[in-house]
């Protein structure tokens, strides 16, 4: 029988991109380590593949652990692994993104990190194979999105066309025509009208609209 020499380790990881909107920002949850190579710079939240689990079985525990919620919008975006080697080791990371609507509750730590939401206009400086990560999940999200349903899972319950249509323009980086956008979101057929209006946002006020 052949031995092949040469071949090192290799390190499955899974990281899980969390993407929240809280009905006036679009964010990013990121997790501060405080040990090991990565002290004290903030990360896509992380963890090693265990035994007993799949990878969209770690990808729900990191994005439990984190938010407390089990029942959130999940998606595996692909597999990724670094241009550099460490120690005779590989290391390559399963990654998904999840989307949220931020409510107010408590964020909880994983492996000791501090969790906390960033303002994506003003994300710090992520490492190189992070960067890489989120750049993808970024461009599969925009082209995701000409389907609407998939940028619908970061809306609250009940919510305006002009919140739908903030989401979208900081999703893609640049305005929308109010008009074409709230025609085309509307000839989707996916909102149900309210009867009420959110009415702090101008003296006519928005009606609300639910899917």
């Amino acid at each position: 029988m052949k031995h092949h020499t040469g071949w090192s380790s290799l390190l499955v990881t899974v990281a899980n991109i969390i993407f929240g909107f809280d009905g006036q920002d679009l964010k990013l949850l990121l997790v501060k380590h405080t040990e090991g190579p990565l002290k004290n710079r903030w990360c896509l939240p992380g963890d090693c593949l265990q035994s007993s689990e799949n990878f969209d079985q770690t990808a729900a525990r990191i994005q439990q652990t984190l938010t407390g919620h089990e029942k959130i919008y999940r998606e595996q975006l692909g597999a990724f692994g670094p241009s550099k080697r460490t120690a005779g080791e590989r290391k390559a990371s399963v990654a998904f993104f999840s989307l949220m609507y931020i409510r107010r509750e408590k964020l909880f730590p994983l492996h000791g990190g501090r969790p906390e939401w960033h303002l994506f206009q003003e994300l710090p400086s992520l490492p190189a194979d992070h960067h890489h990560i989120l750049e993808a999940a970024l461009q599969h999200i925009r082209y995701q999105s000409s389907t609407p349903p998939l940028l619908f899972k970061l809306l609250p319950p009940k919510f305006t066309i002009p919140q739908l249509q903030l989401l979208y323009e900081m999703v893609h980086g640049h305005p929308f025509d109010k008009r074409n956008f709230s025609r085309k979101m509307l000839s989707t057929g996916l909102l149900i009208k309210q009867s009420d209006k959110e009415k702090l946002s101008s003296k006519r006020g928005a009606f609300y609209y639910k899917l």
